[in-house]
């Protein structure tokens, strides 16, 4: 499919303004709903701050931030577009829709909306939306063909050196 990490950017964006939109318009911050017991739960936060809710209040710091590294990676898309790495295209689609999900929400509102609540044990990870793991998804897999590509690589150069001997 043509474009197709612009597509998966667009459903990641998608899914997070819907789910967004859903808990926001169905729930009170601080509500929660049990999805397993302790250790999932729907709340709703809003976050004024960056991811861990760090640097409360900098919105304009992380609106041009956000619109940097948007841009940034739309132009990393455009010039790896024909290189065959679909594995890396897909995960920058994540990334984006992600970065774009959270912009929106800092531009219009001057903060994200964030509801998955993990609990291990006494520790209570930080609450999340679907942007985040379109970001923590795509940047796994940016690693992922980091090392799948400098495989190939290295075979490829073995290989080579193999044909040229005498």
């Amino acid at each position: 499919m043509k474009y197709y990490y612009y597509w998966v950017a667009l459903v990641v964006f998608a899914l997070d303004q819907i789910t967004k939109k859903i808990v926001s318009g169905t729930m009170q911050v601080g509500d929660q709903i049990s999805v397993i017991g302790e250790f999932f739960k729907i709340q709703l936060y809003k976050n004024n701050g960056a991811a861990f809710s760090m640097l409360p209040n900098q919105q304009l710091f992380f609106i041009v931030i956000t619109t940097a590294v948007v841009i940034g990676i739309i132009w990393y898309i455009q010039r790896n577009r024909n290189s065959g790495r679909t594995l890396l295209l897909a995960a920058l689609g994540l990334i984006l829709g992600g970065a774009i999900g959270n912009l929106f929400d800092r531009a219009l509102y001057g903060e994200v909306v964030d509801f998955f609540k993990l609990t291990f044990g006494s520790y209570i990870f930080p609450i999340f939306n679907i942007a985040d793991i379109g970001i923590n998804i795509g940047v796994v897999l940016i690693l992922l063909d980091t090392i799948l590509d400098g495989r190939y690589k290295r075979t490829n150069v073995q290989r080579k050196t193999a044909e040229d001997r005498p």
